[in-house]
C-alpha cells in the first residue's frame, strides 16, 4: 500500500515551486525506458503539435491530488495531436514507493495512458532544471518551450477544484499556433528526492 499522508501532514511538508526555465529553450534530449522496460526518446514524439512533459512522484500528495484529472486532461490533449510522457527521477532506494512497478500501478489506478518513464540517474531531470512533482513543460512543434509552471490554481490544503485549467490552456494555444502569455505561474511540490551528490546547483 502506498504511503499516503493525512491532512495535517501535507501541511507541514516543506513544498517546492519551479525554478521557471526561460521560455524557448530546446528541449532537453532524453532516452529512458517506460516502467515496461521499452526505451522512448525525445525524438520518438516528433509530428506532434506539441508535447508536454510531467515530472511525476507515485507517493507526493500533490501529484496524487490531481492524478485521475491529470489522466483526463492527457488523453483530451492526445486527442487534439499533443504528445504527454511522465518521468519519475525520484530516488527510488530512499523511496522505494516511487519503484517503477508503483509507478506503472499508479498509472493504471489514475487513468494515465501516456509513457511514464524513469529517469534513474537523474540527468534528465538535471537538464530540465525541474524541481518538484508535479512540474509540467509544454514545448511546441519545433520542441521549443512555451510553457512551464502549474497544472491549476488546487492543492491538496486548499478547496479550489482540481481542472487542469493553466496546462490546459496553454497546450491547447500551442496547438491553434497561438503565442502562449508569459505570465505563468509556477508549480508547486514535493522536492525531487536527490541521489546522494546529484543535488543540482539552481535551487
Amino acid at each position: 500500500m502506498l504511503w499516503w499522508p493525512t491532512p495535517s501532514k501535507i501541511r507541514a511538508m516543506v513544498s517546492v515551486s519551479s525554478t521557471m526555465l526561460a521560455l524557448g529553450t530546446p528541449a532537453p534530449d532524453f532516452a529512458l525506458p517506460e516502467v515496461t522496460g521499452r526505451l522512448r526518446r525525445l525524438d520518438d514524439f516528433a509530428g506532434a503539435k506539441a508535447l508536454v512533459v510531467a515530472f511525476l512522484s507515485n507517493h507526493c500528495p500533490y501529484v496524487r491530488h490531481i492524478a485521475a484529472k491529470l489522466g483526463e486532461v492527457a488523453t483530451e490533449l492526445a486527442d487534439r495531436g499533443v504528445a504527454v510522457v511522465g518521468i519519475a527521477s525520484n530516488d527510488t532506494d530512499t523511496y522505494p514507493d516511487d519503484r517503477p512497478e508503483q509507478m506503472a500501478r499508479i498509472a493504471a489506478e489514475s487513468g494515465w495512458r501516456f509513457p511514464c518513464l524513469i529517469d534513474a540517474d537523474q540527468q534528465v531531470a538535471i537538464a530540465f532544471r525541474a524541481a518538484c512533482t508535479p512540474d509540467f513543460y509544454v514545448f511546441d512543434s519545433e520542441r521549443r518551450l512555451a510553457y512551464r509552471g502549474q497544472f491549476d490554481d488546487s492543492r491538496p490544503a486548499n478547496t479550489m477544484p482540481v481542472t487542469g485549467a493553466d496546462l490546459l490552456a496553454a497546450a491547447t494555444e500551442v496547438c491553434n499556433g497561438e503565442k502562449v502569455s508569459a505570465s505563468q505561474r509556477p508549480s508547486l511540490g514535493c522536492n525531487i528526492k536527490w541521489r546522494p551528490g546529484n543535488s543540482p546547483d539552481y535551487f
